[in-house]
């Protein structure tokens, strides 16, 4: 699957929407262009969420907007809409220019955001393009090239194009940062602050930055290149979490797995997704389960983006039953009916919790959260039940939920060794900088070295002295004199090798004499 495809968008707009999803202020009741409404209501939006309600009369006057909102709030809505509605009535704007960034950390948040945009806005004539690595850079090039009014992406992605002058960024007049808190986890904070002063001034566009927390990194950011920030907050979205029907089991590490295919065959699901807290794990997972004959695929990191992107796709289809993640699949997936969520490790944080319990009870559905909690990962639990001011339900296994493991051993692949002699052709020197601080690309040239060079050095360099000899002693040895006869500056004469001689009192051509 490829962002950015015409054919994508058309079918989008062939496509039933949802039920509704909120029941606040409508948003007939905001004044919205006739085209961006008719989107919204296609797409399940007839009415606000809490975020929703209070950041967009904000934005659409022009004002500057610093919400906290977790995932799950409805926030991608709140800043599509009054962009999407300012870009419209904006007679001076060009079409075919980008007038709205939107940066995310991760790429499903900015693909996610990137079809809600073209779900919203298909009734609009809006040129909407997502950037980010892992795909075609040549592809997505020549999309920018051709003209886009909507840019979503991530930080890396969006330097390198605007470096390399393929996005211009001068006529931008909508700014919106997603997720700003997991941009300073991840150490984006150096390129996001490099973008931010290629922009327009901060008094000649809008600004909207979301966070789940507004703490005092994320503050300074918005004192330093925002105008005066409204702050707009909402509490902790714990509500899909009390949808749910959550259920907690206790075993141990070497039971789970046996625990967790009792539940898969007890349980009456349709698609299931299953949380890792490493990467190794979810390999192993996956493996156990395609051994044990369900259709089951793993996505974490490791995984290529155009492979990622086709495997989620192929979940969506109802190709794979069982989706085997890290945290990196928690946040800015949406799935619809998903109807169990099984966290096979406790996570440590518990946002994470509430991000993965979160996907199965979306858009008014029921759905069943269940969680395995062994020994190893026991201690995140009170921490989690503080943060939720709840306990999870605890459920008990009997014997004959423990299924046996058919699956043969697991045995995870061996790194590719790196073959001695060679150099690794990386860059070591700006290896763990960010984007922003490494140079542009050179092409490489043929070294000519200048004329009057000497091999010893370049132009302006002394040639470097000769040692001089030592004799056996260790002191060095001084110059022989030159004669008077001797010319300053000569070269000296050639030593006369001596020819050895036979001793005398053997023959020098011997002949045997028997």
């Amino acid at each position: 699957m490829e962002p950015n495809n015409k054919e994508t968008k058309i079918e989008e707009q062939n496509k039933p929407g949802p039920p509704p999803l909120a029941k606040g202020t409508p948003f007939a009741d905001f004044d919205i262009p006739e085209p961006l409404l008719r989107g919204l209501k296609d797409s399940g939006y007839e009415y606000c969420t809490p975020i929703q309600e209070k950041a967009i009369p904000i934005a659409l006057l022009g004002n500057d907007v610093a919400g906290e909102a977790q995932t799950g709030t409805g926030k991608t809505a709140a800043f599509l809409v009054p962009v999407m509605a300012g870009m419209m009535r904006d007679k001076k704007r060009k079409t075919g220019v980008p007038g709205a960034l939107m940066i995310a950390p991760t790429r499903e948040l900015a693909l996610q955001i990137y079809q809600d945009a073209l779900e919203f806005g298909r009734y609009a004539d809006f040129e909407i393009s997502a950037v980010f690595g892992g795909v075609d850079y040549r592809k997505q090039a020549n999309i920018l090239r051709s003209g886009v009014d909507i840019v979503v992406g991530t930080p890396g992605r969006l330097i390198d194009y605007i470096k390399q002058g393929i996005l211009d960024v001068k006529n931008i007049r909508h700014l919106v940062i997603d997720e700003a808190d997991r941009l300073f986890d991840m150490g984006f904070v150096a390129d996001l602050r490099w973008i931010m002063r290629r922009l327009p001034d901060y008094k000649r566009r809008q600004s909207m930055l979301f966070s789940a927390t507004l703490g005092y990194r994320v503050l300074e950011l918005t004192y330093e290149f925002m105008n005066l920030p409204q702050e707009v907050t909402v509490e902790a979205d714990t509500r899909t979490v009390k949808e749910a029907d959550q259920a907690l089991y206790h075993c141990g590490a070497h039971e789970k797995l046996n625990l967790l295919l009792g539940l898969l065959n007890k349980e009456d699901w349709s698609r299931v997704m299953i949380f890792t807290n490493t990467r190794s794990e979810v390999d192993r997972l996956a493996f156990k389960l395609t051994g044990n004959g369900y259709s089951a695929e793993g996505i974490s990191g490791r995984l290529d983006q155009r492979k990622r992107m086709k495997l989620l796709e192929r979940f969506k289809n109802g190709e794979v039953q069982i989706l085997v993640a890290t945290n990196v699949a928690a946040r800015g997936l949406h799935v619809d009916e998903i109807s169990h969520v099984i966290n096979y490790d406790v996570p440590a944080d518990p946002e994470d919790y509430v991000h993965r319990v979160g996907r199965t009870a979306r858009a008014g559905a029921k759905g069943k959260a269940i969680t395995l909690c062994c020994d190893r990962f026991a201690t995140h639990l009170p921490y989690i039940e503080e943060y939720l001011d709840d306990k999870v339900p605890v459920a008990w296994a009997d014997d004959d939920m423990f299924q046996e493991d058919k699956a043969p051993d697991y045995r995870p692949p061996r790194k590719k060794a790196r073959p001695q002699g060679k150099r690794p052709l990386k860059d070591r020197k700006n290896r763990g900088k960010p984007a922003s601080s490494r140079p542009k690309r050179r092409t490489r040239k043929s070294s000519q070295k200048p004329e009057g060079a000497k091999a010893t050095g370049g132009e302006g360099q002394k040639p470097r002295p000769k040692p001089k000899p030592k004799s056996d002693s260790g002191k060095p040895q001084e110059a022989p004199k030159q004669g008077k006869d001797e010319k300053q500056g000569a070269a000296p004469a050639k030593k006369r090798r001596r020819r050895r001689r036979p001793p005398k009192n053997k023959p020098a051509n011997p002949t045997n004499t028997d």
